[in-house]
C-alpha cells in the first residue's frame, strides 16, 4: 500500500499535543490559490443555481423571487470571511480544540435526539437559535475529522493495533453515527463511517479489520433499512421507481427528468422547467436544476471542479508538515469527495434518497458555513506546506527526521 508509506517520524512533541503553537513563519506563507479560486467558484456558482433553482417557490410561498438568493448571498459572503479568517489560524491550535470541539458538538446532537430539534422532512435535524437554525450532524463531520487526525497522529505505528489504533475510532465514529441515526439521518450516519474507514485506511490500519468492519456495518445498515418501516418503503420505491413515481419515488423520479431533459448542453441557465414540479430543487437536488439547465457538459464541468478541489486538498495532505495536517488533509478532501459523489448519486437516482447537500453549492447556511470552515483548514495546511524548510525545522510539531517533500511526492507516485 503507498499512502502508509509517507508516514513521517513522529518525534516527542507529539505525545504534548496541548504544547501546539502557532507557526508564525507559515501565517505568512501563500496558501494554495488554485484551492482557494476553487472554493470560491463553487460559492459563486451555487449563489447563481439557488437563485434560479429557488425563484419559483420563493414567489409563490414568500412572495419575493430573491428570498433564497438574499439568504444565500449572505451565507456566502459569512462563509468567505470564514474560510479567509480560519485559513490564517494555525491548525495545530486545533489540538487544543480537539476534544471541546467533539463534546460540544455530540451534546448538540443529543440535544436534537432529546427533543430540542426542529423538525423538517420528517426529522429533528436543527436547532434553532431564533432565526438561526443550526444542523449539528454538518459539524459532527468536521469534528470526526479533526479528532480522527489527532488520535491517528498521536498513535503513529499503534494504528495497526485492533485494541488501540482501530477499535477506539469505530467506536467514537458509532457513537456519532447512533445520534444522528436518532434523528433520523441515516445519510449522515453513512458518511461518518466512509470518512472513519478511509483516514483509518491513509494511516495504515489493517485491511482485514476494515474490511471485516464494512462487512459488519453494511449488514446493520441493511437491517436498519428492512426493519424501519419508512426506509424500507422508500428502498423498495427507489428500485420500482416506475410505480411510485407520483408519491414515495416523486422527487428522485422528477430528478432523473431533470437530467434527462437537459441533454447535453442544456435548456439554459434560468430556462429550466423542473423547478415547477421538483420540490426543494434549491437543497439536496439543486444538481437536477444544474443538469437541466447546464446539461451533460455542465455535470460534467461540475464534476471536474471537485475533483481539482479533492486533488489540490491530497496535494496539500502530501506537502503537510507533520502527520497531523496530512490526516487533517485526506480526511477533509474525503469529506467533500464522499458528500458531492454520494448527492449527485441520489441526484441521479443511482442511491435511494439521503438528504446530504452539495457542498458550497446547495442552499443552507450551516452546511456552507461548516464547509467553508473545513476548506480554510485545508488551505492553512497548504499555507504551512508552501512554507520554507527552515519554517518546518521551527514548527513545534515538525519530525526531527522527516524525509523532504519531493521524496515524499516520488514516494507516493
Amino acid at each position: 500500500m503507498i499512502l502508509p508509506n509517507i508516514r513521517r517520524t513522529v518525534g516527542i512533541q507529539l505525545a504534548a499535543p496541548l504544547d501546539a503553537k502557532p507557526n508564525l513563519a507559515g501565517i505568512g506563507a501563500g496558501v494554495d490559490a488554485v484551492l482557494a479560486a476553487t472554493v470560491i467558484a463553487l460559492v459563486g456558482f451555487g449563489v447563481v443555481m439557488v437563485y434560479s433553482a429557488s425563484a419559483v417557490q420563493a414567489t409563490v410561498q414568500y412572495g419575493d423571487p430573491q428570498y433564497f438568493l438574499k439568504r444565500q448571498t449572505v451565507y456566502a459572503l459569512a462563509a468567505l470571511a470564514t474560510m479567509w479568517g480560519v485559513s490564517r489560524i494555525d491548525y495545530h491550535r486545533l489540538y487544543r480544540l480537539t476534544y471541546p470541539m467533539l463534546a460540544f458538538v455530540a451534546a448538540l446532537l443529543v440535544l436534537c435526539v432529546v427533543g430540542f430539534g426542529h423538525s423538517g422532512g420528517g426529522a429533528a435535524r436543527w436547532l434553532s437559535v431564533g432565526p438561526v437554525h443550526v444542523q449539528p450532524a454538518e459539524m459532527a463531520k468536521v469534528a470526526l475529522v479533526i479528532w480522527l487526525g489527532y488520535s491517528l497522529a498521536k498513535k503513529a505505528e499503534r494504528v495497526k493495533t485492533f485494541t488501540v489504533g482501530f477499535l477506539p475510532h469505530l467506536i467514537i465514529a458509532g457513537v456519532f453515527m447512533l445520534l444522528c441515526l436518532r434523528q433520523p439521518d441515516f445519510g449522515s450516519a453513512v458518511v461518518l463511517l466512509l470518512l472513519t474507514f478511509t483516514m483509518l485506511f491513509v494511516a495504515g490500519a489493517k485491511i482485514g479489520y476494515i474490511l471485516g468492519a464494512s462487512i459488519l456495518g453494511a449488514a446493520l445498515g441493511a437491517a436498519a433499512i428492512r426493519f424501519r418501516e419508512y426506509r424500507y418503503e422508500r428502498f423498495l420505491a427507489w428500485l420500482h421507481m416506475d410505480q411510485h413515481r407520483q408519491d414515495l419515488a416523486y422527487q428522485p423520479f422528477q430528478s432523473v427528468m431533470s437530467f434527462g431533459s437537459g441533454g447535453t448542453l442544456g435548456l439554459g441557465l434560468g430556462r429550466g422547467l423542473q423547478t415547477l414540479y421538483l420540490p426543494e430543487a434549491h437543497t439536496d437536488f439543486v444538481a437536477a436544476i444544474i443538469g437541466e439547465e447546464l446539461g451533460f457538459v455542465g455535470v460534467a464541468a461540475l464534476c471536474g471542479v471537485y475533483l481539482l478541489l479533492v486533488a489540490r486538498g491530497v496535494r496539500a495532505a502530501l506537502r503537510a508538515p507533520d502527520d497531523f495536517g496530512a490526516f487533517l488533509a485526506f480526511g477533509l478532501s474525503a469529506m467533500f469527495a464522499i458528500q458531492a459523489l454520494v448527492n449527485l448519486a441520489v441526484a441521479l437516482a443511482v442511491v435511494p434518497t439521503k438528504g446530504l447537500t452539495l457542498p458550497f453549492v446547495s442552499f443552507g447556511g450551516s452546511s456552507l458555513l461548516v464547509n467553508a470552515f473545513a476548506a480554510g483548514i485545508l488551505l492553512n495546511i497548504s499555507r504551512q506546506a508552501g512554507g520554507s524548510q527552515e519554517s518546518r525545522a521551527n514548527n513545534v510539531f515538525a519530525p526531527q527526521s522527516s524525509p523532504s517533500v519531493d521524496a515524499v511526492e516520488s514516494a507516493a507516485s
